[in-house]
């Protein structure tokens, strides 16, 4: 069974409220989890201290089982100091220009030079 400590939303509609969990991979976002160790409110100022709080020992009780934090997860436990700070591209690639917009930004650079 692979474990993720990842977010499960809840609160009312447009505002959300999530739940740090420890969860099944193979189980829903907001279904059946193992335990809660945290909690995550994206409506708080960023400086405000309550807007990640995290269960420190039961965190690195699961890490230390196997458990793998989900990306904005590990940004948060990276924050923390509980792990390294995990590196991420600010520009996804998919978002970067195709080939033939690349192709069309050259030759304009080309011409004007």
């Amino acid at each position: 069974m692979s474990l993720k400590i990842r977010l499960a939303r809840a609160g009312a509609k447009k505002r959300p409220y999530y739940h740090i969990v420890v969860a099944d991979s193979r189980s829903p976002r907001d279904g059946r989890f193992i335990e809660k160790v945290g909690a995550y409110n994206p409506m708080l100022p960023s400086d405000h201290a309550e807007r990640v709080r995290l269960d420190d020992a039961r965190i690195r009780h699961w890490l230390s089982n196997g458990a793998q934090a989900t990306d904005r997860v590990a940004r948060f436990l990276g924050r923390a100091g509980i792990i390294d700070m995990p590196s991420w591209n600010e520009q996804p690639k998919k978002s970067a220009p195709k080939k033939r917009a690349q192709e069309r930004a050259a030759a304009k650079s080309e011409a004007a030079a």
